[in-house]
C-alpha cells in the first residue's frame, strides 16, 4: 500500500476536532441565565430600598413627636363618637379576677364569622329609626357625598355576610414607662361575598391588650400603607401614652428586619408595591369573650399549645370574637358577632389529621386499582372496559396533586411536610391511571378500524418490443429532509400513546388555569365526579357486552373518591373553610346509581333498561351455520375445514372438543360452538381463538382486528 494512501486513510479516520467557539458561547449564555436579574426582582429590590427609607424617616419623626420635641409627625384628633357608636353593638372587656376568669394571651390563628352591614352615611340615616343614629350622624359629620361614593369601587359591599381573619399575635414586650401588656397584632381580613364567592382582601394591623382582651387596629385594601403610628388615637385615652412608646419597638424592629432582608439578599419578588388597589379602609374594634378558666391553667394550656410535652392540661375553651368594622370614609359598619377562632397549633394538628386519613385513603385506591388492573389485563378483559372512566380519574387525581402541593405550599411549616404525603399518593395513582388507559387505548384502537379490501392482482399486458430511444441525461433533483414539525406533527398522528400524553397536557393546563376560580372549579368537581362511571355505561350498551369493572373496585373507588368531596362540600369545619353545598349529596347518590346500573347489566345484559328496539347491539356472529367441507369426500370423518391456529380438522361433533369449550358448557346450544368464523373468514375453533384472543385482539392469520367473542 502506498504510504500517502495510508496516511489519507489515516486522517480520514480521525476525528476533527471541535471548535471551541459554540462551547465558549453556551457557556457564557448559562453563566447569563444563572447571574441575570431579571427586572422585577430589581424593581422589588428598589422597593425594599424605600421602604427602609421611609421607616427610618417615619420612626425618626415619631421618636421626636414623644420625646416632644419638633417633629413633622401630628397624631390625628381622637373622633369623640366612635366609641359610642360602637359600644352599640359590642361591649369592650375589663379586668376580671385571675382566680376565676382569663381572657386568650395570644390568639394567632383563624377567626371566621357572620357580619351584618349598615349604611351610616347621612342620606341613609335620614330615613333610620337606629337607636345609635345620633351616634352615626355625629361621626360622618360633614362628608362629601361625591368622594364617599369614589371609594366604593366595582366591590358589593351592601351583600357581603362573612367575614374569615387570619390573626398574628406577637409576644408583648416590655418597654421602659409601659404599664400594660400590649401584643402587636397584623393579619388579613377576607370579606367574602355568597353569590360570587370572591374575596375583598383587607390587610391588618393592630394592638391586643392582653389585660381585658381589646384589639384595636387598622384595615386597609391590599395595597394601600397601613401608618401604625396613627393606632393610639382611636385607643382608649388612659392606654394611648403606652400604646405610642409600643409602637416605638415595632417600627425599629421592622426597619431591622428590611435589614437583614437585603443583606442576605433575600428578595420578594411578590412583595406588593404600595399601589392602592382602591376600596375603604376601616378601624376594626374587637373584643375576645372571657372564658372561666384561672389564668393560672390558661398560663398552662398555651405553653402547651406552643411547645407541646403530654402533660395534662384544662380542656380548650372555645375562642370567641365580636367586633365592629367602621369607615367613615365609605360610611359603612359592619358588625361582626359570635365569631369562633381557632389557634395556629390546633389548625397545623388538624391539617396533619386531614393529610393522613387523606394518604390512607389514596393508598385503598391504589390497592383498589392494582388488583383490578391484575384481573383485566388481557385484551379480552381490556375491551370491556371503558378508556373516559380511567382518564377522568386520573385528570382528578393529577388536580388533587396540584392542590395538596399548593396547600402545602401556603401552610409553611409543619404542616406541609404531612400534606406531601397525600399529593405523593395521588401522583403514584395518576401515573398508574393514565398508563392504564393508554393500554385501554391500544387494545381498542383497531375496533373502530376499518380493513382495507384486499388488494386485487394487477394483470400485466405483455410487453411489445420497441426501438430503444436514448433518453437525455438530467440530474436527479436534490432530496430535502422534513422538517421538525413535519416529523413531529407525524409522530403524534402515527402514535396513539403521544395523542393521549399532548391530550392530556393541554387539558391539564386548561384545568389548572380554570381550578383557581371558586365558582368554576365547583363546576369542575360536579362535572368530573358525575363521569366516573357513565361511559363504561354507554360502552358497555354499545359493545353489547357487560364490564369487566369488579363490584369491589367500583364500591370502594366510589367511596374513596367521595371523601374528598363530600369533606370539603359538606363538612362545615373542613381545613379550607369551604362552604357546604347541598348538591353535592345528589352527586354522591348519582354516582352510586351509575354503579348499581353496571351491576345490573353484568347480572341482566348490557342494555336491560333501554327498549328492545334500541337493546340491539351490532355484534360480530362468530358461529354462522357452515356446510361441510368436500375437500376430502374418502375422509372417514367430515370437517368444516382447518384450524388456523392449529391447523387440525375442525369437527362439529366432536365430544372431546365440545368438553374443553369453555367447560363443557356450551354443549347445550348446539355443535356450532365448537367453530368460530372470524370477519375476515378465516376459521378457529373456539378453544383455540379464546386463548389467542386473551393475548392479542387481531387475526393471526391477517393481523386485522377482530371483535370480542
Amino acid at each position: 500500500m502506498d504510504r500517502n494512501d495510508e496516511n489519507d486513510g489515516q486522517s480520514a479516520r480521525m476525528p476533527q476536532q471541535r471548535s471551541s467557539v459554540p462551547s465558549f458561547l453556551f457557556l457564557i449564555f448559562m453563566l447569563f441565565i444563572l447571574t441575570n436579574h431579571t427586572g422585577d426582582e430589581f424593581l422589588a429590590r428598589n422597593h425594599y430600598q424605600d421602604a427602609l427609607q421611609s421607616l427610618n424617616y417615619q420612626l425618626s419623626n415619631f421618636t421626636a413627636w414623644l420625646n416632644g420635641t419638633e417633629s413633622n409627625f401630628t397624631m390625628p384628633d381622637r373622633n369623640a363618637a366612635a366609641t359610642p357608636l360602637v359600644g352599640s353593638f359590642m361591649s369592650f372587656g375589663s379586668r376580671l379576677n385571675p382566680q376565676w376568669a382569663s381572657y386568650f394571651s395570644n390568639v394567632t390563628g383563624f377567626a371566621h364569622g357572620e357580619i351584618d352591614f349598615f349604611n351610616i352615611t347621612p342620606p341613609s340615616l335620614g330615613s333610620a329609626t337606629y337607636s345609635w343614629r345620633t351616634h352615626a350622624e355625629t361621626f360622618m359629620g360633614d362628608t362629601n357625598m361625591t368622594d364617599l361614593t369614589g371609594h366604593f369601587g366595582s366591590w358589593n359591599w351592601t351583600g357581603s355576610d362573612k367575614i374569615s381573619w387570619s390573626i398574628m399575635d406577637r409576644a408583648p414586650i416590655s418597654v421602659k414607662g409601659v404599664t400594660e401588656k400590649i401584643a402587636m397584632v397584623h393579619g388579613r381580613i377576607d370579606v367574602r361575598h355568597p353569590a360570587t364567592s370572591d374575596d375583598m382582601k383587607l390587610d391588618f394591623e393592630g394592638v391586643h391588650f392582653l389585660a381585658n382582651g381589646s384589639i384595636y387596629g387598622f384595615a386597609e385594601p391590599t395595597g394601600r400603607h397601613i401608618d401604625i403610628r396613627y393606632i393610639p388615637a382611636f385607643v382608649p385615652e388612659a392606654f394611648q401614652n403606652d400604646t405610642a412608646r409600643t409602637i416605638e419597638p415595632e417600627l425599629m424592629s421592622r426597619i431591622n428586619k428590611v435589614k437583614d432582608m437585603i443583606d442576605a439578599g433575600v428578595i420578594d419578588q411578590d412583595s406588593p408595591n404600595g399601589e392602592s388597589q382602591g376600596g375603604c379602609g376601616f378601624s376594626v374594634y374587637a373584643q375576645i369573650a372571657p372564658s372561666e378558666i384561672p389564668a393560672k391553667y390558661m398560663e398552662d394550656l398555651e405553653d402547651e399549645l406552643q411547645k407541646p410535652t403530654g402533660r395534662w392540661t384544662v380542656k380548650r375553651p372555645p375562642l370567641k370574637l365580636n367586633g365592629v368594622l367602621l369607615s367613615r370614609e365609605c360610611g359603612i359598619l359592619y358588625n361582626l358577632h359570635d365569631a369562633e377562632g381557632l389557634r395556629s397549633q390546633l389548625f397545623f394538628r388538624k391539617v396533619a389529621t386531614y393529610a393522613g386519613i387523606s394518604a390512607l385513603v389514596y393508598l385503598v385506591q391504589l390497592l383498589l386499582l392494582s388488583r383490578q388492573v391484575d384481573r383485566s389485563r388481557t385484551p379480552a378483559g381490556l375491551s370491556r372496559v371503558s378508556l373516559w372512566t380511567f382518564l377522568t380519574q386520573s385528570i382528578v387525581d393529577s388536580v388533587s396533586f396540584a392542590g395538596h402541593i399548593t396547600f402545602a405550599i401556603i401552610a409553611n411549616g409543619r404542616p406541609s411536610l404531612s400534606l406531601v404525603a397525600p399529593a405523593f399518593v395521588a401522583c403514584v395513582l395518576f401515573a398508574f391511571e393514565s398508563q392504564h388507559a393508554i393500554l385501554i387505548n391500544q387494545v381498542q384502537a383497531p375496533e373502530d378500524v376499518v380493513a382495507p379490501p384486499p388488494p386485487r392482482p394487477v394483470q400485466q399486458e405483455p410487453s411489445v418490443p420497441s426501438q430503444a430511444v436514448p433518453t437525455p441525461t438530467t440530474a436527479p433533483p436534490r432530496s430535502t429532509g422534513p422538517t421538525f414539525l413535519s416529523l413531529l406533527f407525524r409522530h403524534i398522528r402515527s402514535d396513539p400513546q403521544a395523542r393521549i400524553w399532548l391530550g392530556m397536557f393541554f387539558f391539564l393546563t386548561f384545568i389548572v388555569r380554570v381550578i383557581v376560580t371558586p365558582s368554576l372549579a365547583l363546576v369542575f368537581v360536579a362535572s368530573m365526579y358525575s363521569l366516573f362511571w357513565l361511559p363504561q355505561i354507554v360502552r358497555s350498551v354499545k359493545k353489547g357486552r357487560s364490564s369487566a369493572l369488579t363490584a369491589e373496585y367500583m364500591v370502594g373507588t366510589s367511596l374513596c373518591r367521595l371523601f374528598h368531596a363530600l369533606y370539603f362540600l359538606t363538612c362545615p369545619k373542613n381545613v379550607l373553610d369551604v362552604e357546604p353545598r347541598r348538591w353535592m349529596w345528589y352527586l354522591a347518590m348519582f354516582i352510586f346509581l351509575q354503579v348499581a346500573v353496571i351491576l345490573l347489566q353484568q347480572r341482566f345484559g348490557p342494555a336491560f333498561f333501554l327498549p328492545k328496539r334500541f337493546a340491539r347491539a351490532q355484534v360480530h356472529d362468530y358461529h354462522p351455520a357452515l356446510p361441510l367441507s368436500a375437500a376430502d369426500p374418502e375422509a372417514p370423518e367430515e370437517s368444516l375445514g382447518d384450524c388456523a391456529i392449529c391447523m387440525e380438522a375442525i369437527h362439529t361433533e366432536d365430544e372431546k372438543q365440545l368438553e374443553h369449550v369453555t367447560g363443557g358448557l356450551l354443549r347445550n346450544v348446539g355443535a356450532r360452538r365448537s367453530y368460530s368464523l372470524a370477519p375476515c373468514q378465516h376459521l378457529f375453533h373456539t378453544e383455540c381463538l379464546e386463548k389467542w384472543l386473551a393475548i392479542k385482539n387481531i387475526c393471526p392469520h391477517c393481523r386485522r382486528p377482530l371483535p370480542p367473542l
